[in-house]
């Protein structure tokens, strides 16, 4: 980065709480910023919760494989999606594809 660079982002009016937000009044700013710090925990919960998935599923991938069966369990992958899009609908069938597909790990 040039100087002239850094003095142009260091000269940068620090945004509001609206600004950052795209909301029209502080208060709803408030809200917004209080509702993302949320969904952040939320989504740092989710990422663990799908690492912890990924862990287990390569230990059932293993003991399938050493006992002479195949890596992956097709009719058991149908049972999820169906879970998941009774749950939350169409787009619930592509999230559970993603995390199959995650799941999978490396053939």
């Amino acid at each position: 980065m040039t100087s002239t660079a850094s003095a142009k982002t260091a000269a940068a009016p620090a945004k509001t709480a609206a600004e950052k937000t795209g909301a029209h009044t502080e208060e709803a700013a408030a809200l917004i910023g209080g509702a993302r710090s949320r969904i952040d925990a939320l989504d740092d919960r989710i990422i663990g919760l799908v690492q912890e998935r990924m862990a287990v599923s390569a230990v059932i991938q293993e003991a399938r494989i050493t006992s002479g069966g195949r890596r992956i369990n097709l009719s058991r992958e149908m049972e999820i999606l169906g879970q998941y899009r009774d749950a939350l609908g169409k787009p619930g069938t592509s999230l559970a594809m993603t995390l199959l597909e995650l799941c999978r790990g490396r053939a």
